[in-house]
């Protein structure tokens, strides 16, 4: 007789707690409205939890999506060449019209980070931008905060093994679930209010920077000296904001960042990130790079440095900032010493700037703003999206005025 597999141990209110979460707090989804999810086929769990809370709060009709890891290795093993230079655009310019009906969305990350690790880096990178391209029409929707959004994490195995290899599977998917919750905060009893006075701490952030209107950020530490110019007119944003359809979101949980919009021609000087980047199934180690004028002109890495440069390749875009973000050394996130391999925490532990679009919320009445305003306040435009950390508990931060004078902002990786 052979024993039964052993059942990862997920705490079940817990895991119902995030999925209240995700609805009260991520979405704060309104009777009638309707909602899209995508996850994995790992996260259906939570993808049922998220549903009945959904309904419970008067969702008119839930629709998921599930991506399948195994299928997805299938391709790159067995498909045609031409394969990989198509995606479902047909998909997404659905998605895109659900969002134009106000349907709410909701992604549920947990895919295994190091999935593609080992296929034809190529292939990887024509897939990646094949899928970026066909995404544009829904991507933008998010991007201009059209509607109301969000991302919650599952404790997908194959995830789960990457955190902690040197764990038993089932041990693993418990501990990783652990940390999901705690950064998270829902393993607190009463996560929702939980949720309410951290987004009021993060607004607290976002006032003062808003009153200083400074026209730059310079980043110093080991291994950095960088210059990040702020876009005319730029808005501080963190934990809740409210989506252009009026309702208020938490687009990220966890979240721990103040963010805004860079200027994507006054970017200057040299930066090394400060924790590895996982994109795409391919981790990347010790990326450097050096700006002019607002522009990428040479990278480096120690790990991934091919792929790192075909991202970089993706469009014009593609080699300019389209977001900055700070984030103190001693969030939840950074003081459980993990890396998760997953952006949605690992940005969440470390000050970060994103290479490509930017987020047009970002400005000043900025969901009036037509693209070309957008784009002659110095925000970026790209097909891509890719957040890597910078900050550490070495890394100063300064405000830079007008007149060129210098406020501390953040001294050895905290608030000053």
């Amino acid at each position: 007789m052979t024993s039964s597999p052993k059942i990862p141990a997920i705490d079940p209110v817990k895991l119902d707690r995030l999925a209240e979460v995700a609805i009260k707090i991520g979405l704060q989804l309104q009777p009638g409205q309707d909602l899209l999810i995508t996850a994995p086929l790992a996260a259906v769990p939570l993808v049922r939890r998220i549903t009945e809370h959904a309904y419970k709060a008067g969702a008119g009709l839930v629709t998921s999506l599930y991506s399948d890891e195994e299928a997805t290795l299938m391709r790159y093993r067995n498909a045609p060449h031409d394969s990989f230079d198509r995606a479902t655009s047909w998909l997404y310019e659905g998605m895109a019209k659900a969002f134009s009906a106000n349907t709410a969305r909701l992604a549920v990350a947990g895919d295994n980070p190091m999935l593609l690790s080992s296929e034809d880096p190529e292939k990887v990178s024509r897939a990646n931008r094949a899928q970026s391209r066909a995404y544009q029409p829904a991507l933008e929707k998010i991007t201009n905060f059209e509607i109301n959004w969000n991302i919650v994490s599952y404790p997908n195995p194959s995830w789960a093994k990457q955190v902690f290899p040197d764990q038993d599977p089932e041990v693993a998917v418990t501990m990783l679930a652990d940390a999901i919750f705690a950064a998270s905060r829902v393993d607190l009893d009463d996560p929702v209010s939980a949720w309410r006075d951290h987004n009021a701490a993060l607004h607290k952030r976002t006032k003062w920077l808003n009153a200083r209107t400074f026209s730059a950020l310079h980043f110093k530490g080991p291994g950095t000296d960088l210059t990040v110019g702020l876009a005319d007119e730029h808005e501080w944003h963190g934990g809740a904001s409210v989506a252009k359809n009026g309702i208020t979101c938490n687009p990220n949980i966890p979240t721990e960042e103040v963010f805004t919009t860079p200027h994507a021609l006054r970017v200057d000087g040299h930066v090394s990130s400060t924790k590895p980047l996982s994109h795409q199934g391919t981790l990347i180690e010790n990326i450097k790079v050096r700006f002019e004028g607002g522009k990428i002109v040479e990278a480096k890495a120690t790990r991934g440095e091919e792929v790192f440069n075909k991202v970089l390749g993706t469009d014009e875009g593609a080699r300019r900032l389209g977001e900055v973000a700070l984030v103190p050394h001693s969030s939840p996130i950074s003081a459980s010493g993990l890396l998760f391999f997953n952006t949605l925490f690992d940005e969440n532990a470390a000050s970060h700037i994103a290479l490509g679009q930017c987020y047009s919320k970002c400005f000043v009445n900025g969901g009036e703003l037509s693209p070309d305003e957008v784009s002659a306040r110095g925000g970026n435009k790209s097909l891509i999206h890719i957040d890597w950390m910078i900050g550490s508990g070495e890394i100063d931060v300064d405000g830079i005025n007008k007149d060129g004078t210098a406020i501390p902002v953040m001294r050895k990786g905290e608030w000053v």
